[in-house]
């Protein structure tokens, strides 16, 4: 495999995220291969920048499901990417079921900490409801179309049920509605009730207490990127447009017809047999009915249309000095007067900040400084994008007042943020199965064209990127798997079958 030259087919990818480089990483069969990144760095929802005194992780942060069964584990350990605690056999036997295990101290809009036998036995409640959407899995009859409608309908059948006095069962319901608020985070949508409950179990997580890269989550693409031949990615160099099924010809060479020609924002024009698009399912959404010549087959527009794709940001706040205990690392986040079972507000900026699930304490505090982590989704993080720093850092900084109970608090002296929904070839996080979607759009979307398998020009466009995974969208893993299954597509077509390099 070259960078820029070489015998067998001309490749391009669109992208150079995790999908992309796995891609690159894995494809033997081409002669020329180029990545055509948009941005000026590869990496694309992986995204490490210098804060306080350490780094902090505008995109992806934890490996989920650090485990065997993990291919971005398996490849960060291999390049001796992790920390020594990672590789403990019993730290990837722990099921944490697609949530971060972290000591917590849950603070009331009140001023005071919660009791912790109260917030742990609601948020008991509401994994048992979780849990109990497994049944519904390829199940004929549904109770709710959405996962919200659902958990809603149960809560208020249980309500009633609780013991204790109005102001604790009270009390439970703004629990309960803020786990509501940490599952969108997790799922990346607005709201639960956007959620398709026949498909949603089909997500599959994977054993093992979640993990960072102790050198940022960048070290993994820099790593792949590094192994490349010099001048195989291109950045800055956003693609306009992608015609395919045509029989293009270069200058000075009128003997070989290519059937794609990539175009790009600056003019420049790529011709190739096979391109391997990773772009987000948000950009797609936004852009695929100019981006595509000739359009998309209907079924894959449709796919690309239906399925969800949503946003949640992150805030980090460094301190002078911790107001935290040293013992929690998430300070969680409840407006007591909230429920799931009443109407939600919708005025984005009297109330945008109530979104925030909490604050995750960024470790250990002598590599970092004093830095917290807030997660925020939905169309209150987009909303929160339109601010400043400086109206942020303020807002914040009163939350963090009221919900301590010290109106001294001093401010943050630095904040850094992320912007995923105004990022102009992401346009949000990641993908969700959306109500009236399924696992089957999934798969439509990861369908390479053109969709007739007796083409004598086989596998134009393929697809890739964390959406196109059935079982493990929305993770980095989903994206490093689908870049191999898709190299493994042109290298079963050519018959490169020598073992894939490296590894893991």
């Amino acid at each position: 495999m070259e960078g820029s030259g070489g015998s067998g087919p001309r490749v391009l990818v669109v992208g150079a995220g995790l999908a992309a480089l796995g891609a690159a990483q894995r494809l033997r069969a081409a002669g020329h291969l180029h990545l055509l990144e948009a941005r000026a760095r590869a990496g694309g929802r992986i995204c490490t920048r210098p804060f306080g005194s350490g780094l902090a992780e505008l995109g992806a942060h934890w490996i989920h499901g650090p485990s065997e069964g993990n291919p971005v584990f398996r490849l960060a350990s291999c390049y001796g990417l992790l920390g020594p605690s990672a590789a403990e056999e019993e730290n990837q036997q722990v099921e944490a079921g697609g949530h971060p295990l972290l000591p917590s101290v849950t603070y009331g809009s009140s001023g005071k900490v919660l009791s912790p036998e109260l917030v742990n036995s609601t948020r008991a409640i509401f994994s048992d409801l979780l849990d109990s959407t497994h049944v519904f899995l390829h199940a004929d009859g549904l109770p709710a179309p959405s996962v919200g409608q659902y958990l809603r309908a149960e809560i208020a059948r249980l309500a009633p049920t609780w013991e204790g006095d109005e102001n604790t069962k009270q009390l439970r319901l703004a629990i309960l509605n803020a786990c509501f608020k940490l599952e969108c985070c997790i799922s990346g949508t607005h709201s639960m009730d956007l959620v398709a409950l026949g498909p949603f179990r089909e997500y599959t997580t994977l054993p093992g207490l979640d993990c960072t890269f102790p050198g940022g989550y960048s070290s993994l693409p820099d790593r792949m990127l590094s192994a490349l031949p010099k001048g195989t990615v291109l950045l800055n160099k956003p693609v306009r447009t992608i015609s395919w099924q045509g029989s293009f010809r270069e200058d000075g060479d009128m003997e070989k017809e290519f059937p794609v020609r990539v175009e790009c924002e600056d003019g420049d024009s790529f011709l190739a047999d096979h391109v391997i698009v990773t772009v987000p399912l948000g950009f797609l959404k936004e852009r695929h009915q100019d981006f595509f010549q000739p359009p998309l087959p209907e079924r894959k527009a449709e796919a690309i249309r239906c399925l969800g794709f949503g946003t949640n940001n992150k805030i980090f706040l460094e301190f002078e000095q911790p107001f935290w205990d040293p013992d929690y690392q998430l300070l969680e986040v409840v407006w007591e007067d909230e429920s799931p079972l009443a109407e939600p507000s919708t005025d984005l900026e009297a109330n945008w900040f109530k979104k925030l699930i909490g604050f995750v304490v960024i470790q250990p505090p002598e590599q970092y400084g004093h830095v917290l982590c807030g997660f925020i989704a939905g169309k209150e993080s987009e909303y929160m994008e339109t601010l400043s720093d400086a109206e942020v850092l303020s807002t914040l900084t009163r939350v963090l007042r009221t919900l301590t109970g010290n109106p001294q608090l001093p401010a943050p002296r630095s904040i850094l943020r992320s912007r995923w929904h105004s990022a102009p070839y992401t346009r949000g996080s990641y993908s969700y199965v959306a109500i009236g979607s399924s696992g089957e759009d999934i798969d439509v979307l990861a369908q390479p064209l053109p969709e007739d398998a007796s083409d004598p020009r086989p596998l134009q466009v393929l697809f890739a990127g964390e959406a196109t995974h059935r079982t493990f969208y929305s993770t980095t893993h989903g994206a490093l798997l689908s870049g191999w299954r898709e190299a493994e597509r042109l290298n079963d077509l050519y018959g490169a079958t020598e073992p894939p390099c490296p590894t893991p």
